[in-house]
C-alpha cells in the first residue's frame, strides 16, 4: 500500500507574527536536535554571505505544520531571527532545507 504524504502548506513570512507556538520540542532524538542546530547556523551564514534563503519547516501550538522561504539572519539561544525581526522559537522547528 502506498503511503500519501501529507502537503505541508507554504507561509508567507509576514504572517509568521499571527500564529502560536508552544514550548514543547518537536523533534525527539538528541541527534536530530543537534543537526538542526548544525542547519541553523549553516544557513545563518548563507543568509548573511549571499542572502541565500533556506526551506523552514515548523510546527505551531496547534500541532499544524508549515514551510517558509526565507533568510535566517540570526541564531540565538532559543529563536531564529528573520527579516523585519519575525521570530521562530528553535524548537519549533522540524527540518531546515
Amino acid at each position: 500500500m502506498k503511503t500519501v504524504e501529507k502537503k505541508i502548506p507554504v507561509i508567507e513570512k509576514e504572517n509568521i507574527p499571527n500564529l502560536t507556538f508552544s514550548r514543547r520540542e518537536v523533534l525527539s532524538k538528541p541527534e536530530a536536535i543537534k543537526q538542526r542546530m548544525y542547519d541553523l547556523y549553516r544557513s545563518q551564514i548563507l543568509g548573511n554571505i549571499s542572502q541565500g534563503k533556506v526551506w523552514i519547516t515548523f510546527e505551531t501550538s496547534d500541532s499544524s505544520l508549515y514551510k517558509v522561504n526565507t533568510t535566517i539572519w540570526a541564531v540565538g539561544e532559543k529563536f531564529i531571527n528573520l527579516k523585519r525581526g519575525i521570530v521562530v522559537p528553535i524548537n519549533a522547528i522540524h527540518q531546515i532545507d
